[in-house]
This record gives structure tokens, C-alpha cells and sequence, in this order.
């Protein structure tokens, strides 16, 4: 897919101790993911130091980060890496970014909505698509597991969905 969006691998969810260490809410494959980059947010971010937290997340230090009030300022901040800078993706795999705001469309070619966003309970990606707004007001939102039983196919210009998992409520 030729997208030259950045991919967020992590976001920063608050400060750890009081040296501007930081704790990592990760969006890709674990701590390893990260080790590969120095720098995020077009080298607005410096990685010093990285460690996995045991519970899912991560602890980092950033060269430009030195004590407790600035790690509380990043909190809610993105890390992210130039798209140029990942590994090609293997066949089914993607990135976050790739899904969003693709057109999402049902087996038999109907128009469903926008793949706004995709999140990660535990259990696998489940995308999020808004429907269409209707007299004004805000489209109906659904959700549909990243499962080929739901999501058969997709590519750079659209998000096919099953009719059975785009059944309106």
C-alpha cells in the first residue's frame, strides 16, 4: 500500500518516578517493536532507554525529557516513526494506519461507512466504522473483529465486511 501517513507504535500514558522516565501504551509487537528506532515524531523524541514494564507496556527515557513535570506534559503524546522507516508487511498483515478512514463496504458493494478507528480488547483487532450522518446528525457506529469471516478483504482503497457483520441494529 503506498501510504506515506506516520504509523504510531505507542502512546506515552503518564510519567514513571520522578527522572522523566515514562510509561508506553504499545500498539505494535511488544517492546521489540521500538527497539529498532531512536528517534519518533519526526526526531522530536530521542529513545534512551527502554525497558518492557512486565504488564504489556513499556518504560522510556527521552534525551529531550529530564524530570517528572515534563513526562507529565507528554502524557496522551504519540510516538510516531516515518511509514519509510518499517519492515514490508508480510501477506494479511497491516498497519492501524493503513485501515483508517478507508471506506468500508459490504460484501455485496454497499456503502457502510469509514473505518474510524481500531482498537485491541485482548482478543484481536476489532475495527470501528461510522455509518453515513443522517439529517444532520452523527452516523451510527459499529464494531467487526479483523477476522477473515468478517472482514474477507481489503486493501488500499476500501474495507470489505461481511453482510452478517454489518447487519444495522
Amino acid at each position: 500500500m503506498a501510504n506515506d501517513r506516520p504509523v504510531t507504535m505507542a502512546a506515552i500514558a503518564g510519567a514513571h518516578g520522578v527522572t522523566g522516565e515514562v510509561r508506553l501504551k504499545l500498539f505494535g509487537e511488544g517492546v521489540e517493536s521500538l527497539r529498532r528506532f531512536r528517534a519518533f515524531n519526526d526526531s522530536g523524541l530521542t529513545l534512551t532507554k527502554l525497558k518492557d514494564d512486565g504488564k504489556g507496556g513499556a518504560i522510556a527515557r527521552f534525551a529531550e525529557v529530564t524530570d517528572r513535570t515534563a513526562a507529565e506534559k507528554l502524557r496522551g503524546t504519540t510516538l510516531t516513526v516515518s511509514r519509510a522507516a518499517l519492515p514490508p508487511l508480510g501477506e494479511g498483515e497491516y498497519y492501524y494506519a493503513d485501515l483508517l478512514g478507508l471506506p468500508a463496504v459490504s460484501d455485496a458493494g454497499e456503502a457502510l461507512g469509514t473505518c474510524i478507528a481500531v482498537e485491541n480488547f485482548g482478543a484481536g483487532d476489532v475495527l470501528e466504522v461510522e455509518r453515513p450522518a443522517v439529517d444532520g446528525k452523527c452516523g451510527k457506529r459499529f464494531m467487526v473483529p479483523m477476522r477473515a469471516e468478517a472482514v474477507p478483504e481489503w486493501d488500499a482503497q476500501r474495507i470489505v465486511i461481511a453482510a452478517a457483520f454489518a447487519a444495522d441494529d
